[in-house]
């Protein structure tokens, strides 16, 4: 047995079994699944799983958090549910642009890895030749290392239609192969837009405008008579996608019209025919004046306010990142690097995890619940290498105040870095490996140093309003001559849906007065009432209007339905329990007829009590207006 197999089943087993799973891949934290039916997938149950961070829905994918770990998850949960780490994607459901990230993610995760090593084997070049500047190293850009060291980084970003080619045509079901000729073919150096100009200007009088021309652009060749608006594919991200979605179709119908005895070699024959001269003469110069446009747009966005633009896209990048949004933007920087050699477009982001790290940091020293002060450093060795889901998902989140800290400091931190020009050179290593991103390929290492600064800005930031202003929501009662001891709290879910109200606006005045105990009123709209936590029924009244409950930990719960109803002798009710039966949250106990009770002049407000009210600290309502039963209704302290 693996390490993570007994995790792997569980996770498999709660995703809905393997049957509803249509496609599984991974990125740096999170197993992201596409489901046939989320709907039937326990959120709940995986988010409270030992190993699991928590599970998050967006761009059609069912994604579980498991932190830095993932790739050995992975490996289990493939094996568990018998599918194959390699197996096609599925289209994605949800709106155009749920789909538009979907899609965008799923080309560019696969290779996240090789993309950030080539980086950082870029970002050590420019960092040897910026000691060699020092006079400390012989190292400059004619030497044989820098050579092979800058083509080894380098090859990625050159040939990345061909990458792309083969991920997109995964994700578009497109044989993996012909995907891999498509990108090819972008890259052949002939066909370049710079290689055709080239050509013409060779053989034509010196001067001499393009011979043809298409929607106001220049084109020096012709297929079939079609002008040919010639552009530069190599180090390009876009084109090949949307290229690869064409020929998938093209795919898609050539299977239904070719025999299947000859298909092995007669379908790509097809699809490399068509898709590809649709992809040189339309798509591709098309879909390039739109990522001009596009980048251009991003561009004059910073031109106009560097700092208004580094701070917004640095004061709301985790927020992205949690919803996966961040993918609207990644590609266009990507292809900013691979074009020209450099992009501004993320670097207002690069403060922000290190603003978490630090507010992790100086939640460690201010909580006292021990489990999650045993989360923090690993999730602050984490966030250091830029890895901060663990952080956000297991710490900062689930406390609001300091992950809004941590926002601040990485919006302040994108102002920063915008303000001083800051310059990404390559999609090197992540967190602090990130800083030799700006280092250019001359070795000027001023970047690099604005990178720092801008690390301990937003770490200071983030730091000093956690230790400031946060204080941590755990309650601790100290008795003379003995230490401080942690309060406990117990949440009880809402046993019925509904608005609710102050205990004190009960037309009872026994319960309105506390007489009964604390808690709060609901006014119901739904007839049927839950358990609001794993417990015992304790009381079952003969009238089954009323349902009184204790917990595991002994917090005793009366759930009292409309006043008088007891005169009904049970008519308009139903029990679904028993007296001294076991139940677990959100297991249907009683159900009534609300608009019958109503009818016959009862009034069906019910109030919700802890009966041991004295046993506890303090009982906490909820602030809420309107709750469904899995909302959080009252907390208590012990």
């Amino acid at each position: 047995m693996g390490k993570y197999q007994e995790l792997a089943e569980k996770i498999v087993k709660n995703v809905g079994g393997k049957d509803n799973i249509n496609s599984l891949t991974h990125c740096i934290t999170r197993l992201r699944f596409k489901l046939k039916d989320e709907s039937i997938a326990q959120d709940e149950v995986l988010k409270n799983m030992d190993g699991v961070v928590t599970v998050m829905k967006s761009g059609g994918q069912y994604q579980v958090v498991i932190g830095n770990h993932v790739p050995d998850v992975y490996a289990e949960v493939i094996d568990v549910a018998g599918i194959s780490g390699d197996s096609e994607e599925t289209a994605s459901g949800g709106n155009l642009f749920n789909r538009l990230i979907d899609i965008l993610s799923g080309c560019f995760q696969p290779f996240l890895g090789a993309l950030c090593a080539a980086g950082m084997i870029k970002g050590l070049n420019a960092l040897l030749i910026f000691i060699g500047t020092m006079g400390v190293l012989d190292y400059t850009t004619t030497s044989g290392t820098y050579v092979m060291l800058n083509a080894i980084g380098d090859s990625i970003f050159m040939f990345m239609p061909v990458i792309l080619g083969y991920t997109s045509a995964k994700k578009f079901r497109l044989n993996p192969m012909v995907g891999i000729v498509i990108g090819s073919a972008l890259c052949y150096p002939t066909i370049q837009g710079s290689a055709l100009q080239a050509a013409f200007t060779a053989t034509a009088a010196e001067g001499a405008a393009a011979p043809y021309s298409l929607l106001g652009l220049p084109a020096y060749e012709t297929f079939l008579g079609i002008p040919w608006v010639g552009a530069t594919y190599t180090s390009s991200v876009v084109p090949i996608i949307f290229i690869v979605a064409f020929a998938a179709q093209i795919q898609r119908l050539a299977k239904k019209i070719i025999p299947p005895v000859i298909q092995t070699f007669v379908v790509p024959f097809m699809v490399l025919l068509i898709s590809l001269p649709v992809g040189f003469l339309v798509i591709g110069p098309v879909i390039s004046m739109l990522t001009d446009l596009l980048s251009a747009g991003f561009q004059g966005l910073m031109d106009f306010s560097p700092v208004v633009y580094g701070l917004l896209l640095g004061f709301f990048w985790q927020v992205l990142v949690i919803f996966g949004l961040h993918w609207s933007v990644v590609p266009l920087h990507i292809m900013q690097i691979t074009q020209f050699g450099f992009s501004q477009i993320l670097a207002g982001t690069f403060g922000a995890s290190f603003a978490q790290t630090a507010v992790v940091l100086a939640m460690y020293f201010k909580l006292k619940d021990k489990k999650m002060k045993s989360l923090c450093p690993p999730a602050i060795i984490s966030g250091i290498f830029g890895v901060t889901e663990p952080a956000i998902y297991g710490i900062t989140l689930p406390k609001k105040t300091p992950f809004v800290f941590s926002m601040i400091g990485g919006g302040i931190s994108g102002a920063f870095l915008m303000i001083n020009g800051a310059t990404a050179y390559t999609s090197g290593g992540l967190g602090v490996f990130g800083i030799f991103n700006y280092i250019t390929p001359e070795g000027d290492a001023g970047g690099m140093w604005i990178s720092v600064m801008a690390i301990l800005l937003a770490a200071a930031i983030g730091f000093g309003l956690t230790m400031a202003f946060w204080k941590d929501d755990t309650v601790e009662e100290a008795v003379e001559g003995q230490p401080a001891m942690t309060v406990r709290k117990e949440v009880i879910t809402s046993p019925i849906e509904g608005t609710i109200a102050p205990l004190s606006s009960a037309q009872d005045e026994a319960f309105a007065q506390g007489i009964l105990g604390k808690g709060i009123l609901i006014h119901p709209t739904k007839g049927e009432v839950v358990a609001p936590f794993d417990g015992t029924v304790m009381t079952l009244f003969p009238s089954k209007h009323a349902i009184g409950l204790i917990s595991e930990n002994g917090l005793e719960l009366l759930i009292h339905v409309g006043l008088d109803t007891v005169q009904l002798n049970g008519e308009y009710f139903e029990a679904h329990v028993k007296q001294g039966e076991k139940v677990v949250r959100g297991q249907k106990l009683l159900s009534f007829d609300k608009d019958a009770l109503v009818q016959a002049g009862y009034t069906i407000e019910t109030p919700v009590l802890v009966t041991n009210t004295g046993d506890y600290l303090d009982i906490i309502e909820s602030d809420k207006k309107e709750v469904v039963c899995s909302d959080d209704l009252i907390t208590a302290l012990v």
